[in-house]
């Protein structure tokens, strides 16, 4: 399965990623020299089957530009716990299926103020060491939903 993977923010447009990202994320073998930033609008969220933000910030206003896609919108702390109360997905079930059921039970009041439970830290203006507390927090992140949408019993039917 191919996976697209697009960034977009909520304050800054054309603007090259920070020095410390950029030297913290190429030690890790991902070159973000050539990024500029860009503001998520409701084009770039109509195109998505899924949006994982950073905090409950940019949650709620992707939620706000684009209410239909409330369903498939979450942090990215926030679907791995809901994902790992749930499961990994399913043999013959779809990774949308999958997120519908980690969406089942969500209450909008949840988009309201902020928490450590959902939100990750932007390390923005911080020192170095803070980009690789957040990048090592983003990897591990990551790399447990990789693990619930693609477990190898989900793979053997597809």
């Amino acid at each position: 399965m191919d996976v697209r993977v697009t960034s977009a923010g909520l304050r800054l447009a054309g603007e090259p990623a920070s020095g410390h990202g950029v030297d913290v994320l190429g030690t890790r073998g991902i070159d973000l020299s050539a990024h500029r930033s860009r503001i998520v609008d409701r084009e770039l969220l109509e195109s998505t089957d899924l949006v994982l933000a950073m905090a409950r910030e940019h949650l709620r206003e992707a939620v706000l530009a684009l209410p239909d896609i409330w369903p498939r919108a979450f942090t990215l702390k926030e679907l791995v716990r809901r994902g790992e109360t749930i499961g990994p997905r399913a043999p013959g079930e779809s990774v949308g299926q999958w997120i519908a059921r980690a969406h089942s039970g969500r209450n909008r009041q949840d988009l309201l103020g902020s928490s450590s439970t959902d939100d990750v830290e932007d390390p923005i203006g911080l020192d170095r060491s803070a980009y690789e507390k957040t990048a090592d927090e983003l990897s591990d992140l990551v790399d447990r939903l990789v693990d619930l949408l693609w477990p190898p019993a989900a793979e053997e039917t597809g």
